[in-house]
């Protein structure tokens, strides 16, 4: 079995990818000492990519996965339907056989049966890519724990999509009300990429409860049941040690630290807190 990587999500650090590019934002995070980078909404211009590329010879880190949607999803974007051919050359170009469906189309969270439609188009650009020697996931958020006729949506998704790998994100599957232990379990040999973040519940906002002392009992509930934030690992309420093993064991091939929001903390500053607690844990031989 191949040995596991802890790499990091680019997603986090989006801003410095637009503000100083590709080479600089990548030699930031292999000072903190991340290795391995799945990029996610970096812009994929021959100029970035040819940054990339420069950057992984010149750190010695790797592209553990590149990022794709199945159709655009903003007006001219970049899609697996509209340049198929572009993004198999940037995935080869960076040396990387893994590519990532980062959330359902927007278009499919509205139905069942817009969801059969992706599952039947992406079960087939699976396949041609397979031939071209790269392997898709697909990545979860919370709605994929929505049941339809009792089954989750992602048992669904992974039903009528039987090719597609799954690149499992613990924080949302528990923020979906599941279990990233047991889900992990149950996909066993579907997944070879995790995403690592806490999930934390935040304190309520003295607002709130001057909200609540002057009668504002609405604003109040607001705040009282929206708490949930994306964490720093080893600062929120994830079994993570349990987490990480049960992904090894399960033959994940990538680990990836990602945080959504920081909530005014320098992303590389979460992203160094989070790395720190996964060398208290014992793992720092997989960086």
């Amino acid at each position: 079995m191949a040995k596991v990587k802890i790499g990091v999500q680019a997603s986090t650090v989006k801003k410095s990818f637009e503000e100083v590019g590709p080479y600089e934002t990548l030699k930031k995070l292999h000072e903190i000492g991340y290795n391995s980078i799945e990029i996610s909404q970096v812009a994929t211009t021959p100029e970035n990519i040819a940054e990339i590329q420069k950057a992984t010879a010149d750190f010695g880190m790797e592209v553990a996965s590149m990022s794709a949607s199945l159709k655009p999803q903003v007006k001219d974007g970049e899609s697996l339907t509209t340049h198929y051919d572009k993004i198999v050359a940037d995935c080869k170009a960076v040396g990387t056989d893994l590519l990532r469906i980062g959330m359902l189309p927007i278009d499919a969270m509205a139905s069942l049966d817009k969801v059969l439609e992706f599952c039947h188009d992406v079960n087939e650009v699976t396949q041609k890519l397979k031939e071209d020697g790269i392997t898709l996931y697909y990545h979860n958020h919370h709605i994929e724990f929505r049941k339809y006729d009792g089954k989750f949506l992602l048992d669904i998704i992974r039903e009528k999509a039987p090719l597609l790998g799954f690149e499992l994100d613990v924080h949302w599957v528990q923020r979906g009300g599941a279990n990233p232990l047991e889900v992990i379990k149950d996909y066993k040999g579907k997944v070879e990429l995790i995403h690592l973040k806490d999930y934390r519940i935040a304190e309520i906002p003295q607002d709130g409860f001057d909200a609540l002392y002057s009668g504002d009992v609405a604003k109040f509930m607001d705040y009282f049941t929206n708490t949930i934030q994306f964490a720093e690992l080893g600062t929120g309420s994830l079994p993570l040690k349990e987490i990480i093993e049960e992904s090894i064991s399960s033959g994940v091939r990538y680990l990836l630290v990602e945080q959504d929001d920081t909530y005014g903390v320098d992303p590389f500053e979460s992203l160094k807190i989070s790395r720190d607690h996964l060398l208290e844990l014992g793992y720092g031989n997989l960086f």
